[in-house]
């Protein structure tokens, strides 16, 4: 059989925009609980947040902004970024997510690269001072490209609260008089190339209102749910699966804190009372680490309204995902898989899946959505239980890269996109005769030693059993004999005993072939990573060679 699946179609795609699928659920929900600011203690119902969302959107029409404009969004998460979201999908302008982390040369390029007319920013975010890098840009900005960046308003400011009061007791139907549609583009998210400057993937209402929608229908989601977010705004699985989600089942969001604390995160969920939890891997790790500071025989954090949630962002760990299932109370966790480009998501277990496949895959395919597996260099589809390229196709699929209409952004797209609408993700996968996949790793991660392929993933799946290990990163090196030899990066749990190649020589003899086993190891505090968080391998490679004369 070949590896080709296409999702389920009985429940249909939401073909409208982002404003109205809110306002149908302010309709339907107008007095439960929308929005909770842990730290602040703010809280919204449906019908509250949707009067200052209407505020905030005739306020960004006063200012000038149109169907089509940029309105940048620079901040970590918190109640404002929320409503900046659904202000924009009502006025018709495209957000454009930065980067928190962003330092002046990034944000320059955002900025410039997007053209953004409105800044919304935070003041500060830990050692970020926004208010001093946007003044050092922003004369930059002017000299480089006719200075499209016309007004910077900071949350929490005074500035902040005139936008919104310029827009109380006012109709939004009578400031916008264009018409809106689910296929205009709604939101410019960069991706991290761990080579050159990022990408601005283009999404639009329907791209990211449906994968948010099918994401946590997938998990059972209604309006009785809570969910717990700790992951960033900025990236699709907040603003898309968290945000979005929420909004189509009048669930409530909870934000734990402007950026990821663990025993923040396991207090909100405890106070709160959520019912589900979203992270990635680093982040349940640290959670589960927190959970072990015990009082006695009770828990640190009664997590005992948890249900479900998802873990994606990188492939999950086996024993991780197991702690979710049996100490944190997450009977029907799911883990999701995806990128940027596909809103995110294109695969996802089910909550009734056996633990076998909610711990070794990353689901099978979405709804509206189809996969295939194909060979690197024919393109052709694969039998089963043959890895190869992960493509996907469907509604989910990007616009395209940033800006749309320019010949070397269209370039960009056409090597992502194929001309039958497939996009190439460059994952390495599996699919089962079950229709459920594996991630083995990247195209370029792909290990060759002495002609044989291995797959990285693999090798970190089998050392995250080993009892002193916490996190782990496989790498290829150079060898003059093989070609390439297997490195792995360790990071020790606390107070273990150290670990070095002959020792995990040891450990592997007998469960892993021979040319499998690492020859080198490297004990680390932290892994070299790119500002959305993914580990960048390219960086690990060059270190080791360094490090290890090779």
């Amino acid at each position: 059989m070949e590896s080709y699946d296409a999702g389920d179609t009985g429940t249909p795609l939401l073909e409208e925009t982002i404003g109205a699928s809110f306002e149908r659920t302010v309709q339907r929900y107008g007095d439960r609980e929308a929005l909770v600011e842990v730290t602040t203690g703010r809280r919204w119902t449906y019908a509250e947040l949707d009067r200052d969302v209407d505020a905030l959107a005739v306020g960004l029409r006063k200012l000038g902004i149109r169907k089509g404009d940029r309105v940048g969004i620079w901040s970590p998460n918190c109640a404002e970024w929320t409503m900046i979201q659904l202000a924009t999908a009502k006025v018709g302008a495209i957000l454009v997510n930065v980067n928190p982390s962003y330092r002046t040369h990034e944000l320059q390029y955002a900025l410039t690269q997007s053209g953004v007319r409105v800044l919304l920013s935070a003041t500060d975010f830990k050692t970020s001072d926004y208010r001093s890098m946007i003044a050092e840009v922003g004369p930059r900005l002017s000299s480089m490209n006719g200075g499209p960046l016309e007004h910077v308003v900071f949350l929490g400011q005074p500035e902040w609260d005139e936008l919104l009061e310029s827009g109380r007791g006012e109709r939004l139907a009578d400031h916008v008089d264009y018409e809106l549609s689910p296929h205009d583009p709604i939101n410019i998210q960069y991706t991290s190339g761990t080579t050159g400057f990022p990408k601005g993937a283009t999404l639009s209402h329907r791209n990211i209102l449906n994968n948010g929608f099918f994401v946590t229908e997938t998990i059972n989601f209604t309006e009785q749910d809570r969910l717990c977010i700790p992951v960033p705004f900025y990236h699709c699985f907040g603003m898309v699966m968290g945000n979005l989600g929420c909004i189509t089942h009048g669930a409530t969001m909870v934000i734990p804190g402007p950026g990821f604390e663990p025993g923040a995160t396991l207090q909100a969920v405890q106070d709160e009372r959520c019912t589900g939890l979203f992270g990635v891997p680093t982040m349940f790790i640290a959670m589960q680490n927190a959970l072990l500071d015990t009082k006695g025989d009770s828990p640190a954090y009664d997590l005992s309204s948890l249900r479900t949630g998802i873990m994606a962002g990188a492939v999950c760990p086996v024993e991780v995902m197991k702690h979710c299932v049996n100490e944190m109370h997450m009977s029907e966790v799911s883990i999701a898989y995806g990128m940027t480009e596909t809103s995110p998501v294109s695969c996802q277990t089910r909550s009734d899946d056996d633990l076998d496949r909610r711990t070794t895959t990353i689901g099978r395919v979405h709804p509206h959505v189809e996969i295939k597996i194909v060979d690197t260099a024919t393109g052709q589809t694969v039998p089963r239980g043959v890895p190869g390229e992960f493509c996907t196709r469907g509604y989910s699929v990007m616009l395209g890269y940033w800006p749309l209409s320019d010949a070397e952004a269209q370039e960009k797209t056409a090597e992502a996109i194929d001309s039958d609408g497939w996009m190439h993700t460059g994952d390495l996968a599996v699919m089962r005769e079950d229709g459920y996949c594996t991630i083995v790793g990247r195209i370029k991660d792909m290990v060759i030693r002495g002609g044989e392929n291995i797959y990285p993933r693999e090798i970190e799946e089998f050392l995250y059993t080993h009892p002193d290990v916490e996190d782990v990163q496989v790498i290829g090196v150079p060898d003059e004999k093989y070609g390439e030899e297997l490195c792995a990066w360790v990071k020790l749990r606390e107070g273990a005993e150290p670990l070095d190649a002959a020792a995990v020589r040891e450990f592997a003899t007998g469960r892993l072939a021979h040319y499998k086993i690492p020859r080198y190891v490297l004990v680390v505090d932290d892994f070299p990573m790119t500002v959305t968080g993914k580990v960048r391998k390219v960086e690990m490679r060059e270190r080791s060679v360094s490090v290890l004369g090779l």
